[in-house]
């Protein structure tokens, strides 16, 4: 599948129709939207039976944290949840438009990754609505690896930063969002014991990308990316690598150069499937990674560790 520009299917006076004429979103929908169920993590209970608080994050990592947070405070829901789509192709409709103008508390990833929901925010302004922009609360310029959800400092930051707004937002459930942030705090920490571990048996692994989507785990676990610049830049781009840069990355497989390759499961090229094709041909292990958690995971941290896991056993040699 080829990359193309996130872009929106409706113009602003569209969605101001759409979202004045339809109802809430309270479920999954065929049109892009998923509403998480809240786990039940524990702790205390919420103060007062209220209307539970639309909350969206754009991609269904976030919402699957907004909802672990809020848990019966809130409705969440999200727009990229699809494991078999392309992001970056995300089309709107005027259902998406409708849960966005409906919700309270908005995570974005940044960095472009999610571009179209500027218009949607603009379309449906509101002085009662947060937005949780992560590249702005992370502190990161343009032009940086947009998948900062594989930073394994990001969700808890994300955290904080959604129970500070659902405290505000519903002040009589201070205490019920701070109790679920430090039992979602908790759900983590088997994956940063997981990296640790890691970091610490393959420290330098050469290995090599398609693209850099678990380019921020890569670096914690302190492995050795031999995959040319250009080639995973152009990749990311949706355009053509330089034959180069494709010589280059075929003679790390053809080598053996590289002990995995890391390949994007849910987005694939031509060039991509050549690349995978290659590696399986000349016995280098490799493991796919995601940019949504796909339907067999029930939430962030187990499917980040069963990422991990498949990492681990290709660099092990089992």
């Amino acid at each position: 599948m080829t990359r193309h520009p996130l872009r929106l299917n409706l113009t602003v006076a569209g969605i101001l129709l759409a979202t004045a004429g339809l109802a809430a979103c309270t479920g999954p929908a065929s049109s892009g939207t998923s509403a998480p169920t809240a786990p039940d993590l524990g702790g205390p209970s919420p103060a007062g039976a209220g209307a539970p608080i639309a909350v969206l994050g754009t991609e269904n990592f976030y919402a699957d944290l907004l909802a672990e947070i809020g848990g019966a405070r809130v409705a969440a829901t999200s727009l990229l949840n699809d494991p078999n789509a392309d992001p970056h192709a995300f089309e709107s409709s005027a259902q998406t438009a409708m849960a966005v103008a409906d919700s309270r508390l908005v995570i974005v990833n940044g960095l472009g990754y999610d571009a179209f929901m500027d218009k949607l925010l603009a379309a449906s302004p509101s002085t009662t609505r947060t937005v949780v922009n992560v590249q702005r609360l992370l502190g990161l310029a343009d032009g940086a690896n947009a998948h900062i959800w594989y930073d394994p400092v990001t969700m808890p930051r994300v955290a904080a930063a959604v129970t500070a707004a659902l405290g505000t937002i519903d002040p009589a459930n201070a205490f019920y969002f701070a109790a679920r942030e430090a039992l979602y705090l908790a759900s983590l920490q088997p994956l940063t014991a997981k990296i640790a571990e890691m970091k610490s048996r393959f420290d330098g692994a050469p290995i090599a990308f398609t693209e850099p989507v678990a380019g921020y785990v890569a670096t914690a676990i302190g492995l050795q990316v031999l995959t040319p610049k250009g080639f995973e830049k152009s990749i990311e781009d949706g355009t053509d690598p330089a034959p180069a840069d494709v010589a280059d990355e075929s003679d790390l497989l053809t080598g053996k150069k590289v002990k995995v390759l890391l390949y994007n499961s849910q987005v694939t090229s031509p060039i991509t499937t050549e690349i995978q094709d290659l590696a399986v041909s000349s016995g280098i292990p490799v493991v796919g990674v995601a940019e949504t958690i796909p339907a067999e995971y029930p939430d962030f941290a187990t499917w980040q560790l069963g990422q991990l896991g498949q990492l681990e056993q290709a660099l092990g040699g089992g």
